[in-house]
């Protein structure tokens, strides 16, 4: 089944025909995704599916083979340099660790793509800093702090923080609650809900974990075998009557997805 853009407004993101191959590895086979505007679309599927790479060429950090992929409408397959430096200007991003800079204290990493890729004076990078933390939860005191003197769920807040910091119209959640416990994994997905619809973004979330993947997204598509195989809004996702869909959102051990385990 493929995507379907949701509303008749041209959608944030459209993706048509995608493939990426690495070798004799497809990785994507032909992905149809579209995100509309202010909507949240999660991709769920298994280790090696292929969601990160879906993401990094959206982001031109990996270029196609085949495709297209349309931001605003605007083709972003084969752009290089600045033109491809101004779409890129459009997004924000959680990494799925956070990646902060250890060699820097956190206000700066919240501030780093202000200073680094807008030109952004510090002071007034530090000051929108200490307001993305403030709406994260943090107060003044964690902004002289260097990551390692954070928790993991500190360090998950700080990386939204950043991810928002240049106020963009598109992030990209990568694995958000990975490491995390169930509780701070429950806070992080409502702050993340709350500083999107602050914002007004629109969203592309990947991630293995249902309980994070219902509460972050309006609409989850599957990833499997290079192709999207189901898609649909988040609350029918337990009515899909789709097997793959049903055995990877249940965690089955048996069903059509065939999960390679070496014999001891």
């Amino acid at each position: 089944m493929n995507d379907a853009t949701p509303t008749n407004q041209t959608p944030k993101i459209q993706i048509r025909g995608l493939r990426k191959v690495f070798g004799d590895k497809v990785i994507l086979d032909g992905v149809d995704l579209d995100v509309g505007n202010g909507e949240s679309v999660l991709v769920i599927g298994g280790s090696g599916s292929g969601k990160s790479v879906l993401l990094k060429c959206i982001l031109g950090l990996l270029h196609p083979d085949s495709g297209s992929i349309l931001v605003d409408g605007q083709e972003v397959v084969g752009l290089y340099g600045s033109a491809l430096e101004e779409v890129r200007a459009k997004f924000g991003m959680l990494f799925q660790n956070a990646a902060l800079f250890d060699s820097l204290p956190v206000w700066e990493n919240v501030a780093f793509g202000l200073i680094q890729g807008k030109g952004m004076n510090r002071e007034d990078a530090k000051i929108v800093a200490l307001e993305k933390l403030a709406s994260v939860g943090l107060n003044e005191d964690v902004a002289e702090l260097s990551p390692a003197e954070l928790s993991g769920g500190m360090r998950k807040r700080v990386g939204l923080a950043r991810a928002i910091a240049s106020n963009p119209e598109i992030i990209f959640f990568d694995e958000p609650t990975t490491g995390l416990d169930p509780i701070m994994g429950d806070v992080i997905d409502r702050l993340i809900v709350s500083c999107v619809r602050e914002l007004g973004a629109s969203t592309l979330s990947i991630t293995h974990d249902m309980a994070s993947a219902r509460r972050i997204s309006d609409r989850i598509a599957m990833l499997y075998k290079g192709k999207i195989i189901w898609s649909g809004p988040t609350k029918s996702i337990d009515n899909s009557g789709n097997p793959y869909v049903e055995q990877f959102i249940n965690g089955n051990s048996e069903g059509p997805i065939q999960m390679q385990v070496r014999s001891l």
